[in-house]
């Protein structure tokens, strides 16, 4: 036999050792022989391969020969039949524990087997044991799990095959079982071009579940691979970002199956994860029983199957399942939306499927959720419509109608009617234009005065009208009508609606006019003594002058505020914050903010106040920009010049903020008569 290993590492020495070191070092290894249980003959065998080692390399002229030969490429040693116990034993104690046990294992298999029972067979079973746990417990020093579980079923089987050292096995075992959740693991998150691993990683996974009883872990689980519940889940959560939505609805369908409540909870994600993802409808009704069977403490569904009712299409039923919730702020806050209700639904959806739906797939990679690419997806349109014509659902008109599943407007429109659609209410799912063309829609887009003075709104109108006569002529169209006659009728209705709307629209366009240049407030018109003031650099009687109008214009109740109402109305939020949180009082804060966000400010003065502190703050809008608006909802997006200072009770600056152009989104909503900001969000 040849071992790979020269006299150096043979005897643990240095190549740079000198003589004195080599015998000490001899003398040291002859003192300390393994206690593992090996024979006599073979310890006596292994400390005459050490002499004759020491002896060489204390031999300066046999030394510099051998040298030579190492340098020359020799590095074996060759060994006598009856020295290979001997060596096999150095090698493993010299760390080469993976060539020890491959070759212990050789020199068990027949033709060179040892006698049965002799002590050359124990003695080689004994090092392929030790070496086999070793070699394990060096490639999971090096991440490589899946290897090194591999060596030790390799070992196992040997010993199972050899008929000795149980205990050795027993080790093993444990080692093996351990070894486990990290073998699923190197598995799993392997490259896709490795399916066979991933296939493997799969099939141990769910075994391993199976075997305690569950992901909740009913059998012993804390004694199946070390892992307590809590290690468990955190072991979970690693894996699954290298599963994809399908791999993971399939077992997770088989463990619920099993009785796993856990599974079938995560079963309905995993199902409405890839539906959602893939544009397959039929999926989040499969997903929907697991929702309504799922029997967890404390496990409110009715919202979450709400929201698959508002991505069918089925408006009506799913602000039913919201009103039947169990939650009571839920309830609260659906009440106290600043908005349509379709809205709230829409909010609370999108929310849901980005925060805890499609996270922990390795195929879903969502950054936005878009409902109205949603609903605009043919496939989807096309499972609606079958829905619907079983009788399945009601489909409300504003949540997902024909039209806007066509959307002609979209592709003829140009950038100026963009304007229009802003002053519009906020998008329903798929672009629902079907509420947009009912009485009370229309009306408040009849409320804004800018939407009379735009010169041309006969051009637009016509173009609207032209949209849709061409998309008649189209023969996909004629068919889809055909095909449904219920929404032959809504379609007529609706254009009638429109044209006779729109003539009296026109009718009354001339002479409203005059009125409604009449009703601009004059607060929007520039004066010319504010220019003269301005170029005059009178900079105090100004600034006095806007505070003043702020103060008058608070509170809010134009029916459409202009964009200058809408910046003073941020302005009062800020200048009233500020106020307070420097220890003072503000008479109008709570006019302009909605109750929770003025708690909040009065919350964070309690807290500076307990610490001896209060901050002094100035914010300067530079510029606003309206970014969505409605009757009862306006978006802004607003950039501020921002400083702050926290300041201790001795005057002491604590910190100091300087940011010069603060991005910060303001929603602002209409609470019977007045507006007030609802939230915000802040950031670069």
């Amino acid at each position: 036999m040849e071992l790979p290993i020269d006299h150096f590492r043979l005897l643990g020495v240095s190549p740079s050792a000198n003589a004195e070191e080599v015998l000490r070092a001899f003398q040291l290894r002859l003192d300390r022989p393994p206690k593992q249980g090996f024979t006599y003959e073979v310890l006596a065998q292994r400390s005459e391969l050490l002499r004759l080692s020491a002896d060489l390399l204390s031999n300066p002229a046999e030394r510099q020969s051998y040298e030579l030969a190492l340098i020359e490429g020799s590095s074996g040693l060759e060994l006598s039949s009856n020295r290979e116990v001997a060596g096999l034993l150095l090698l493993w104690e010299s760390n080469a524990s993976f060539q020890a046990f491959k070759l212990a294992k050789k020199a068990l298999q027949p033709p060179q087997a040892p006698a049965l029972g002799s002590g050359r067979e124990s003695d080689l079973t004994l090092i392929a044991a030790l070496a086999c746990r070793d070699a394990s417990i060096e490639e999971q020093a090096c991440r490589r799990y899946a290897s090194g579980a591999d060596l030790l079923q390799e070992g196992i089987q040997l010993l199972q095959r050899m008929g000795k050292l149980v205990e050795e096995r027993k080790t093993l075992e444990s080692d093996l079982e351990s070894l486990l959740p990290y073998r699923i693991l190197d598995l799993l998150s392997r490259e896709k071009e490795e399916e066979k691993s991933h296939q493997e990683g799969l099939m141990l996974l769910e075994d391993f579940v199976n075997k305690r009883g569950g992901l909740e872990g009913k059998r012993n689980s804390e004694k199946i691979a070390g892992l307590n519940q809590n290690d468990f889940e955190l072991f979970f959560l690693q894996i699954r970002k290298f599963l994809t939505a399908k791999e993971q609805s399939k077992i997770y369908v088989n463990w619920y199956r099993r009785g796993s409540e856990d599974a079938g909870f995560l079963a309905a994600f995993a199902l409405i994860a890839s539906g959602y993802s893939y544009r397959k409808p039929e999926l989040l009704q499969e997903a929907r029983k697991y929702l309504r069977n799922i029997n967890i403490n404390g496990f409110d569904p009715m919202p979450l199957i709400g929201c698959l009712d508002l991505l069918l299409g089925d408006v009506t039923q799913a602000e039913s399942r919201f009103r039947s919730s169990s939650d009571e702020k839920l309830k609260d806050w659906l009440d106290n939306y600043p908005g349509e209700t379709l809205g709230a639904l829409c909010d609370y959806c999108r929310n849901w499927l980005k925060k805890d739906v499609l996270v922990g797939f390795s195929d879903v990679e969502i950054q936005t959720v878009n409902l109205d690419d949603w609903f605009a997806s043919q496939e989807v349109q096309v499972y609606v419509e079958q829905l619907e014509s079983k009788g399945a659902l009601g489909i409300a008109k504003a949540g997902f109608s024909f039209l806007s599943s066509l959307t002609p407007e979209q592709q003829i429109e140009n950038n100026s009617s963009r304007n229009l659609e802003e002053k519009a209410d906020l998008p329903m799912p798929g672009g629902a234009l079907g509420e947009n063309f009912n009485e009370s829609s229309f009306k408040s887009r009849l409320d804004i005065k800018e939407f009379f003075l735009r010169s041309n709104l006969v051009e637009k109108i016509v173009s609207k009208y032209y949209s849709i006569f061409e998309l008649i002529k189209n023969s996909d169209f004629k068919s889809f009508i055909l095909k449904r006659p219920i929404y032959t009728s809504s379609l007529a209705f609706i254009g009638l609606f429109i044209v006779g709307t729109s003539l009296g629209v026109l009718t009354q366009r001339k002479p409203s006019q005059n009125n409604d240049l009449s009703n601009i407030s004059k607060s929007e018109l520039v004066k010319p003594e504010d220019i003269k003031n301005r170029d005059n650099g009178s900079t105090k009687i100004e600034n006095n002058k806007e505070k003043l109008d702020l103060k008058k214009s608070i509170p809010l109740t134009s029916l459409d505020p202009s964009n200058q109402e809408i910046k003073s109305l941020v302005e009062s939020w800020l200048e009233g914050k500020a106020d307070i949180l420097n220890g003072s009082e503000s008479q109008f804060l709570s006019s302009v903010a909605r109750a929770s966000l003025f708690n909040r400010v009065i919350e964070q003065r309690k807290k500076d106040k307990l610490l001896g502190q209060r901050q002094i703050i100035n914010a300067d809008i530079t510029s606003i920009n309206i970014v969505q608006k409605s009757d009862r909802r306006i978006a802004a997006d607003v950039e501020l010049n921002y400083q702050d200072k926290l300041i201790s009770s001795s005057g002491e600056i604590l910190s100091e903020t300087v940011i010069p152009s603060l991005k910060v989104k303001y929603i602002i909503g209409k609470n019977k008569k007045n507006w007030l900001i609802v939230d915000y969000i802040s950031g670069n």
